[in-house]
Protein backbone atom coordinates (compact mmCIF):
# COMPACT_ATOMS: atom_id res chain seq x y z
CA UNK A 1 0.00 0.00 0.00
CA UNK A 2 1.37 3.44 -0.95
CA UNK A 3 1.02 6.28 1.52
CA UNK A 4 1.41 10.02 1.23
CA UNK A 5 1.43 12.51 4.10
CA UNK A 6 0.15 16.05 3.77
CA UNK A 7 0.24 19.08 6.01
CA UNK A 8 -3.18 20.75 6.21
CA UNK A 9 -3.02 24.56 6.54
CA UNK A 10 -1.28 26.14 3.57
CA UNK A 11 -1.27 22.89 1.58
CA UNK A 12 -4.90 21.73 1.42
CA UNK A 13 -6.58 24.91 2.62
CA UNK A 14 -5.68 28.56 2.95
CA UNK A 15 -3.76 29.36 6.12
CA UNK A 16 -4.34 32.31 8.45
CA UNK A 17 -2.12 34.09 10.95
CA UNK A 18 -5.28 34.29 13.10
CA UNK A 19 -5.76 30.48 12.87
CA UNK A 20 -8.57 28.56 11.20
CA UNK A 21 -11.09 28.67 14.06
CA UNK A 22 -14.33 27.54 12.42
CA UNK A 23 -15.62 25.55 9.46
CA UNK A 24 -16.55 28.85 7.80
CA UNK A 25 -12.89 29.94 7.89
CA UNK A 26 -11.71 26.69 6.29
CA UNK A 27 -11.37 27.32 2.54
CA UNK A 28 -9.65 24.88 0.17
CA UNK A 29 -6.83 26.08 -2.05
CA UNK A 30 -8.00 25.72 -5.68
CA UNK A 31 -7.04 22.32 -7.06
CA UNK A 32 -6.01 20.81 -3.72
CA UNK A 33 -9.08 18.64 -3.21
CA UNK A 34 -8.92 17.37 -6.78
CA UNK A 35 -5.22 16.57 -6.26
CA UNK A 36 -6.09 14.42 -3.23
CA UNK A 37 -8.82 12.67 -5.23
CA UNK A 38 -6.22 11.94 -7.92
CA UNK A 39 -3.93 10.39 -5.31
CA UNK A 40 -6.85 8.20 -4.17
CA UNK A 41 -7.51 7.06 -7.75
CA UNK A 42 -3.86 6.05 -8.06
CA UNK A 43 -4.09 3.92 -4.92
CA UNK A 44 -2.51 6.21 -2.34
CA UNK A 45 -3.67 6.25 1.25
CA UNK A 46 -3.65 9.91 2.26
CA UNK A 47 -2.79 10.91 5.82
CA UNK A 48 -2.60 14.43 7.26
CA UNK A 49 -0.17 15.66 9.93
CA UNK A 50 -1.10 19.08 11.29
CA UNK A 51 -0.06 21.26 14.21
CA UNK A 52 -3.17 22.75 15.84
CA UNK A 53 -1.85 24.87 18.70
CA UNK A 54 -5.01 26.99 18.48
CA UNK A 55 -6.53 24.38 20.79
CA UNK A 56 -3.91 24.97 23.51
CA UNK A 57 -4.19 28.73 22.94
CA UNK A 58 -7.96 28.57 23.56
CA UNK A 59 -8.99 29.79 20.07
CA UNK A 60 -11.08 26.67 19.42
CA UNK A 61 -11.61 23.22 20.92
CA UNK A 62 -11.47 19.64 19.62
CA UNK A 63 -15.21 19.53 18.73
CA UNK A 64 -14.73 22.64 16.54
CA UNK A 65 -11.63 21.06 14.97
CA UNK A 66 -13.75 17.96 14.28
CA UNK A 67 -16.35 20.18 12.58
CA UNK A 68 -13.60 21.76 10.44
CA UNK A 69 -12.36 18.32 9.45
CA UNK A 70 -15.89 17.14 8.68
CA UNK A 71 -16.21 20.07 6.25
CA UNK A 72 -12.88 19.11 4.67
CA UNK A 73 -14.06 15.50 4.26
CA UNK A 74 -17.45 16.55 2.81
CA UNK A 75 -15.90 18.89 0.26
CA UNK A 76 -13.28 16.28 -0.61
CA UNK A 77 -15.96 13.60 -1.06
CA UNK A 78 -17.81 15.93 -3.44
CA UNK A 79 -14.86 15.63 -5.86
CA UNK A 80 -14.41 11.89 -5.29
CA UNK A 81 -11.61 11.98 -2.74
CA UNK A 82 -10.97 11.04 0.86
CA UNK A 83 -8.35 11.25 3.59
CA UNK A 84 -7.75 8.06 5.54
CA UNK A 85 -6.97 9.88 8.79
CA UNK A 86 -5.97 13.25 10.18
CA UNK A 87 -3.36 13.29 12.95
CA UNK A 88 -3.02 16.53 14.89
CA UNK A 89 -0.96 18.02 17.67
CA UNK A 90 -3.13 20.14 20.00
CA UNK A 91 -0.21 21.39 22.11
CA UNK A 92 1.32 24.82 22.54
CA UNK A 93 4.82 25.22 21.04
CA UNK A 94 6.23 25.67 24.55
CA UNK A 95 4.69 22.43 25.88
CA UNK A 96 7.68 20.37 24.73
CA UNK A 97 5.53 17.54 23.38
CA UNK A 98 6.86 14.92 20.99
CA UNK A 99 4.04 15.28 18.45
CA UNK A 100 4.48 18.92 17.40
CA UNK A 101 6.27 19.30 14.11
CA UNK A 102 9.24 19.64 13.54
CA UNK A 103 9.43 16.61 15.83
CA UNK A 104 8.31 13.43 14.06
CA UNK A 105 5.84 12.26 16.73
CA UNK A 106 2.74 12.57 14.52
CA UNK A 107 4.46 10.52 11.85
CA UNK A 108 5.41 7.88 14.40
CA UNK A 109 1.74 7.76 15.48
CA UNK A 110 0.87 7.09 11.83
CA UNK A 111 3.46 4.35 11.55
CA UNK A 112 2.14 2.68 14.70
CA UNK A 113 -1.28 2.41 13.03
CA UNK A 114 -0.43 1.94 9.34
CA UNK A 115 2.27 -0.13 7.57
CA UNK A 116 4.15 2.93 6.28
CA UNK A 117 7.64 2.66 4.83
CA UNK A 118 8.83 6.22 5.40
CA UNK A 119 11.75 5.83 2.95
CA UNK A 120 9.17 5.44 0.17
CA UNK A 121 6.70 8.04 1.48
CA UNK A 122 6.40 11.64 0.34
CA UNK A 123 5.47 14.30 2.91
CA UNK A 124 4.15 17.47 1.30
CA UNK A 125 4.25 20.64 3.39
CA UNK A 126 4.57 24.40 3.15
CA UNK A 127 6.98 25.17 6.00
CA UNK A 128 10.39 24.40 7.40
CA UNK A 129 8.85 22.42 10.28
CA UNK A 130 7.13 20.11 7.76
CA UNK A 131 10.43 19.47 5.97
CA UNK A 132 12.23 18.91 9.27
CA UNK A 133 9.57 16.44 10.50
CA UNK A 134 9.67 14.59 7.18
CA UNK A 135 13.44 14.28 7.29
CA UNK A 136 13.48 13.31 10.98
CA UNK A 137 11.15 10.40 10.19
CA UNK A 138 12.98 9.46 7.00
CA UNK A 139 10.24 10.58 4.56
CA UNK A 140 10.82 12.27 1.21
CA UNK A 141 9.88 15.94 1.75
CA UNK A 142 8.31 18.15 -0.90
CA UNK A 143 7.57 21.85 -0.45
CA UNK A 144 4.59 23.68 -1.94
CA UNK A 145 4.71 27.45 -2.41
CA UNK A 146 1.15 28.01 -1.18
CA UNK A 147 0.61 28.96 2.47
CA UNK A 148 4.01 29.67 4.02
CA UNK A 149 5.85 28.08 1.11
CA UNK A 150 7.06 31.32 -0.51
CA UNK A 151 8.46 32.53 2.82
CA UNK A 152 10.00 29.12 3.48
CA UNK A 153 11.66 29.12 0.07
CA UNK A 154 12.97 32.67 0.59
CA UNK A 155 14.60 31.49 3.82
CA UNK A 156 16.08 28.47 2.05
CA UNK A 157 19.58 29.92 1.92
CA UNK A 158 19.58 30.01 5.71
CA UNK A 159 17.98 26.57 6.04
CA UNK A 160 20.48 23.93 4.97
CA UNK A 161 17.86 21.18 5.47
CA UNK A 162 15.88 22.73 2.61
CA UNK A 163 18.80 22.72 0.17
CA UNK A 164 17.85 19.40 -1.45
CA UNK A 165 14.06 19.73 -1.13
CA UNK A 166 12.08 19.96 -4.35
CA UNK A 167 9.36 22.59 -4.48
CA UNK A 168 6.20 23.11 -6.51
CA UNK A 169 3.67 25.94 -6.99
CA UNK A 170 0.87 24.00 -5.27
CA UNK A 171 -0.39 20.59 -4.19
CA UNK A 172 -1.67 19.72 -7.66
CA UNK A 173 1.82 20.15 -9.18
CA UNK A 174 3.45 18.25 -6.31
CA UNK A 175 1.00 15.38 -6.87
CA UNK A 176 1.87 15.33 -10.58
CA UNK A 177 5.51 14.87 -9.56
CA UNK A 178 4.68 12.13 -7.04
CA UNK A 179 2.69 10.24 -9.67
CA UNK A 180 5.60 10.48 -12.12
CA UNK A 181 7.93 8.66 -9.72
CA UNK A 182 8.37 4.88 -9.80
CA UNK A 183 6.65 3.05 -6.95
CA UNK A 184 7.32 -0.29 -5.37
CA UNK A 185 4.27 -2.51 -5.22
CA UNK A 186 3.79 -3.44 -1.57
CA UNK A 187 0.36 -5.05 -2.02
Amino acid sequence: MAFIILDRDGVINYDSDQYIKSPQEWLPIPGSLEAIATLNRYGFQVLVATNQSGIARGYYDVPILDDIHEKLMRELASVGGYIDEIFFCPHHPEDGCLCRKPKPGLLHQMQAKYPINFAETFFIGDSTVDIQAAKAAGCKPLLVLTGNGQKTLAEQTEQTELADTLYFPDLARAVEYVLSQPRKNND
